[in-house]
């Protein structure tokens, strides 16, 4: 299992160059963006597609190859099996008596959190985030009450309404928004989520989001009202509706629509 780079392709190592040097055999999620690296390290070997659409398929292929010779399985970026397809192939050969040997290197989620400044003794992987609002709702009020601090992958043309969904599910907490990294058009904005949403208009690129974990309650049963106002108010300043700013904060806090829409009304008076 070979860790590729996450975008600068001087990040690899050089192990990594002479494992894939020589294997018999490289199972690649995408056989495309595999070739490009291997071309530009000017390596040669055999590439064979394994991905979540095939890996069935492919998977007695590459087994026959292990008894033979070796085999190294890489992702289109990062390390491979982290939110990317491998794990039957590793748990099949090691039942089979192969040897799995990883190769370590450069990671989107360990470099996001290296850069995000937040508490890393401990955080919690999400993955990328579910496509359904409803299924991504959901996960983020499951994990709302983790103090760990939390990591997500999010594509661009989500990116915007995870952050929205974020703001009704955790609250206006820190956030470290990482876009690109590695590449030319690398960025970390470090905010709210409210002035995450202001900032990223248009996004582009990949991103890693660092979010703070659940601050300490002050009381068993308490509400935190100041903080519901501020989730009103950034819910309004994006452009969410009373009906559902007050619908999005009544679902994660301890209070009624009525108390909800008071304060939305506090809220759109200044």
């Amino acid at each position: 299992m070979v860790a590729t780079p996450i975008g600068n392709l001087e990040d690899i190592t050089l192990r990594a160059l002479r494992v894939l040097r020589e294997v018999d055999l490289v199972a690649a999620e995408d056989t495309r963006t595999t070739r490009k690296l291997l071309a530009h390290f000017g390596i040669r070997v055999t590439l064979l597609s394994y991905n979540q659409h095939n890996a069935h398929h492919r998977l007695p292929r590459i087994l026959q190859t292990l008894s033979q010779a070796d085999v190294a399985l890489v992702s289109d970026a990062g390390v491979p099996l982290v939110s990317d397809p491998g794990h039957e192939l590793v748990r099949e050969a090691s039942r089979q008596g192969f040897r799995t040997v990883p190769v370590p290197g450069p990671s989107a989620v360990t470099a996001a959190v290296a850069a995000a400044g937040m508490p890393a003794d401990a955080f919690y992987f999400l993955g990328f985030l579910p496509r359904v609002q409803k299924d991504r709702l959901g996960e983020l009020r499951a994990v709302a009450p983790l103090r760990q601090t939390l990591v997500a992958f999010e594509a661009p043309h989500r990116l915007r309404v995870s952050l929205g969904d974020m703001l009704a599910a955790l609250g206006d907490r820190q956030v470290a928004v990482c876009r690109e990294l590695t590449k030319v058009y690398e960025e970390v904005f470090r905010g709210c989520v409210s002035e995450a949403l202001v900032h990223f208009q248009q996004p582009r690129g990949e991103f890693v989001l660092v979010i703070s974990g659940a601050a300490v309650s002050s009381g068993e049963g308490d509400v935190a009202w100041d903080v519901v106002r501020q989730e009103l108010a950034a819910l309004k300043a994006n452009g969410y509706s009373r009906r559902d700013a007050v619908a999005r904060v009544t679902a994660i806090h301890s209070i009624s629509r009525r108390d909800a829409y008071h304060l939305w009304l506090e809220v759109s008076r200044g």
